[in-house]
C-alpha cells in the first residue's frame, strides 16, 4: 500500500476588494485526518476550500496537495444538461482506468516484448497502478456507486434524467455522490449536509469516517463536526492567528470560551502595564527633572545624594521607556467583538386565535396534508426526509405556491418566508442599500441593519456580490426581521450560517410573539426545538404531534 500525500498549507493570504480575507493561515492534514473549518460568515472558510483545491490562487504562501482532489463546491458547477448517467460515469472514470491499465499491464506482462529491462519497467508500472487502484478501491467501484446513490437517496431516480431536470437537494446530493464514489486522496466539502436528511446525513459521516484520505470540510452543522471531525481550525479572529481543536463542535465551545477569556485577560493585563509605564516615564521623569534644586530637608549632602537619586530615576524612567516601545511595537490586539444576534422578536401578534387552516391540501406529487392548524402565537416544525413537501408546504402557506383543497388565512395576515435559495435582484447594490430598499427608509432609522448584528461593520457597504453565501443568507433574514411579520416560515435556516449564529437563532425561536413555522434536516435545532412537530412522511399524508410525545 502506497503511502498517501498530506495537504500542506503554510501561510496563506488571499485579498479581495482589498480585504484580507486569508491572513497568514496554515494548516496540516494527514491522510485519515478530517478537518472541519469552523468560524462566522466571511472569515474565509470557502476561499480557503478554494486556495487549498487550486481553484483560486493566494498572493502568498504554498499549498501542498495529493494528486487527486476532489472539491465538492456550495454554488454546483454541473450542467443543466448533464445526465445521472454521465456525473457517475465521470466519478467512476479514475477507477476504471486503473483496472484497464492493469488490464494491459498485465498482458504485456505475459508477453514481454523486450528483455529483462523492459520486464522490471513494466513490473514497476504494475505495481504504481495497482498501489493506486487500492488506493481508491477500484475494484468495489460500481458497487460502490449504487450503495452511495441508495445512501443519499437518489437510486430511484432513472439514470436518463439531466441535472436540470432535479431539485436543488437532489443536485446538491448529486454532486456529493460523485466525491464520495471518487474517493480523491484529498476530499474538500464546502457545506455538505445542506441537503440531506437523517438518513442521508448518516450515511455520509460514515462514508467520510471511512476515507483513507484526507478530508477538509467547512460546514455549519453542529452534529455532523460532533460526528465527523477529528479536529476543527476556528477562522474566527484569535490573538496568535487560526486556532486548531482537537474534537469536535462540543470540545470546541468550551475551548472557545476559554480561549476568548485568555484573550481578554492578556489585553487588560499589557493595558494596565501601558498604563504604569506610561505613568513611570513621564511622571517620574518630571518629578525629578533637570534642574530642581535641593528642598530644605535635602541641603545637607545634596551634592553626594543627588546625583545617585537623579541616576537612579534616569534609569529607571529609561527601563520603562524600553519596555513601553518593544510593548507598543507589538502588542495584544483588541479582542475582536463577536456578532451578536439581536433582535426584539421574530414575528409579532399575542392572541391565541387561529390564523391559517388547511384541509386537504395537496400539491399533486409534492405535498399532502390532511390538517393543520397554526395559532398566533405557534412554534411549529415541520420535518422528514427529502422530497416530502417541506419547502412546498412553506410555499403554500407563503402563497407563493398554489395547492388543492382548502387553504384559509387570515385577511391581511402578514407573511415572511426565508427561502432556500436566496437571490438579490441587484447583487451590485451594497448589503446596506439591498436592506434599506427591502424594509423601506422610515423602517431602516428604525431598525438600521448594524444594529440586528448579523452583518460586521466592514460588511455593511459591501456589495452583496462580494458576499459569502452565509452572509447573503444573513441579509435576507436580517430583511425579514427588521419589521417582524406576524407569521415566519424558515426553509432550512440554518444552512450556511456559523454554528454561532445557529445556536443564537435557536434561542430566538423559543417561546414569544408571532407564530413560526421552520422545515428543518437540522439534528441539533430539531433535538432543541420547545413546539410542535409535522412531520411529513411523503405523500400518503403527515402527522402532528407536540414535542416529547
Amino acid at each position: 500500500m502506497s503511502v498517501r500525500p498530506a495537504l500542506i498549507a503554510h501561510d496563506l493570504v488571499r485579498v479581495r476588494d482589498d480585504r484580507r480575507v486569508l491572513d497568514g493561515v496554515s494548516l496540516t492534514a494527514a491522510p485519515g485526518h478530517r478537518i472541519g473549518l469552523i468560524g462566522e460568515n466571511g472569515t474565509g472558510k470557502t476561499t480557503l476550500l478554494r486556495v487549498l483545491a487550486g481553484v483560486d490562487e493566494p498572493e502568498s504562501g504554498t499549498v501542498t496537495r495529493p494528486p487527486d482532489v476532489g472539491f465538492l463546491h456550495q454554488e454546483l458547477p454541473l450542467a443543466a444538461s448533464t445526465t445521472i448517467a454521465a456525473v457517475l460515469d465521470d466519478a467512476l472514470r479514475e477507477a476504471r482506468a486503473d483496472l484497464a491499465e492493469l488490464d494491459r499491464i498485465g498482458v504485456a506482462l505475459a508477453n514481454p516484448p523486450g528483455g529483462t529491462e523492459q520486464h522490471d519497467r513494466l513490473l514497476a508500472a504494475y505495481g504504481e497502478v495497482l498501489e493506486r487502484a487500492q488506493d481508491r478501491d477500484a475494484w468495489d467501484a460500481d458497487r460502490r456507486a449504487r450503495t452511495v446513490l441508495d445512501g443519499l437517496g437518489l437510486g430511484g431516480l432513472p439514470l436518463d434524467r439531466t441535472v436540470g431536470a432535479l431539485s436543488g437537494g437532489q443536485r446538491g446530493r448529486l454532486a456529493l455522490a460523485s466525491m464520495l464514489i471518487r474517493r480523491p486522496g484529498a476530499l474538500l466539502l464546502d457545506e455538505p449536509t445542506n441537503h440531506l436528511d437523517d438518513a442521508a446525513a448518516a450515511f455520509c459521516e460514515d462514508q467520510l469516517r471511512a476515507m483513507p484520505g484526507v478530508v477538509v470540510v467547512a460546514s455549519h452543522d453542529r452534529a455532523f463536526l460532533d460526528a465527523v471531525c477529528t479536529d476543527l481550525i476556528d477562522l474566527d479572529p484569535a490573538v496568535d492567528g487560526p486556532v486548531r481543536f482537537g474534537g469536535g463542535y462540543t470540545a470546541y465551545l468550551a475551548a472557545k470560551r476559554a480561549e476568548a477569556q485568555r484573550w481578554r485577560r492578556r489585553y487588560d493585563d499589557e493595558q494596565a502595564l501601558l498604563a504604569d509605564l506610561r505613568e513611570a516615564a513621564a511622571v517620574t521623569g518630571h518629578q525629578v527633572a533637570h534642574g530642581r534644586g535641593p528642598r530644605d530637608s535635602e541641603k545637607m549632602g545634596y551634592g553626594h545624594t543627588a546625583g545617585r537619586v537623579q541616576n537612579q530615576i534616569s534609569r529607571r524612567v529609561r527601563d520603562a521607556a524600553r519596555r513601553l516601545e518593544t510593548i507598543e511595537r507589538d502588542p495584544v490586539p483588541v479582542p475582536s467583538e463577536p456578532l451578536r444576534f439581536h433582535v426584539p422578536a421574530l414575528a409579532v401578534g399575542d392572541s391565541d386565535r387561529v390564523i391559517v387552516t388547511a384541509d386537504r391540501l395537496e400539491v399533486p406529487g409534492r405535498l399532502r396534508v390532511a390538517h393543520l392548524e397554526i395559532k398566533a402565537r405557534d412554534r411549529l416544525l415541520v420535518t422528514g426526509p427529502n422530497g416530502t413537501g417541506k419547502s412546498t408546504l412553506l410555499a403554500v402557506l407563503a402563497g407563493h405556491l398554489a395547492g388543492a383543497g382548502a387553504l384559509w388565512r387570515r385577511p391581511e395576515l402578514r407573511v415572511g418566508l426565508l427561502a432556500q435559495d436566496t437571490v438579490f435582484a441587484d447583487a451590485r447594490r451594497t448589503a446596506r442599500q439591498v436592506f434599506d430598499g427591502a424594509v423601506g427608509m422610515e423602517r431602516a432609522a428604525v431598525v438600521p441593519l448594524s444594529s440586528l448584528g448579523l452583518l460586521a461593520p466592514a460588511d455593511l457597504d459591501r456589495p452583496v456580490a462580494d458576499l459569502s453565501v452565509g452572509q447573503r443568507r444573513r441579509l435576507a433574514l436580517a430583511v425579514l426581521v427588521a419589521d417582524p411579520p406576524e407569521l415566519l416560515l424558515l426553509d432550512e435556516p440554518t444552512n450556511h450560517l456559523s454554528p454561532t449564529l445557529c445556536d443564537e437563532l435557536e434561542d430566538a425561536l423559543g417561546a414569544g410573539p408571532g407564530a413560526i413555522v421552520v422545515a428543518s434536516h437540522d439534528r441539533r435545532l430539531r433535538s432543541r426545538w420547545p413546539g410542535r412537530e409535522l412531520s411529513l412522511p411523503g405523500a400518503g399524508g403527515c402527522r402532528a404531534r407536540t414535542w416529547g410525545e
